[in-house]
């Protein structure tokens, strides 16, 4: 995919980097520009998000290996979160861990049952550099743990073990996205 404008938004639609590819699996760089170009790659990786389908989106998924995401999503009540977060941190994740169905926009149609903590608080900044705190339950929580691990090189599938794992993996080499080689 091309990057190009979504219409009515002022962001670019971004091509999306794959599993296999090497900006997901390195931990991303902290953020140090508060200026229009974070605020432009903030709006870029809505658009993208938004053309994709998705509910959360990693600055690595587009290729650019900094410490931001964004995210449009539900928790189990059906409450929308609307945000982003800058050089974001996973400070606590508790409660009872839950095996979900999970997916990722970078292995586009594959999804397992993967375990994450039901509560997650994540601390950063806004694009203009404000202090802020997130505290998320149920699906949210799972978007916001999986968004961080993204950040930190990993994709969900580092998670899963055994039988589900080997299953994703396998479903991915086949997927006609797959890298060849």
């Amino acid at each position: 995919m091309r990057n190009r404008p979504i219409p009515g938004s002022s962001g670019l639609i971004r091509a999306m980097s794959l599993l296999g590819d090497p900006v997901l699996h390195d931990a991303c760089e902290p953020v140090t520009d508060f200026g229009p170009a974070l605020a432009r790659l903030v709006e870029d990786m809505y658009a993208t998000m938004y053309a994709a389908g998705g509910v959360g989106l990693a600055a690595n998924q587009i290729g650019v290996p900094l410490r931001v995401f964004v995210y449009d999503c539900p928790d189990d009540e059906d409450v929308r979160h609307l945000g982003h977060l800058v050089n974001p941190e996973l400070v606590e994740a508790d409660g009872v861990v839950v095996r979900g169905p999970e997916g990722c926009l970078s292995l586009p149609g594959i999804e397992a049952g993967t375990p994450r903590f039901d509560r997650a608080v994540v601390e950063g900044a806004t694009v203009t550099g404000e202090p802020v705190r997130i505290t998320g339950t149920g699906f949210f929580a799972r978007c916001l743990q999986h968004e961080c691990d993204h950040l930190e090189g990993r994709v969900y599938t580092d998670r899963l073990t055994g039988l589900r794992r080997s299953r994703a993996l396998r479903a991915a080499r086949r997927a006609p996205w797959a890298r060849s080689g």
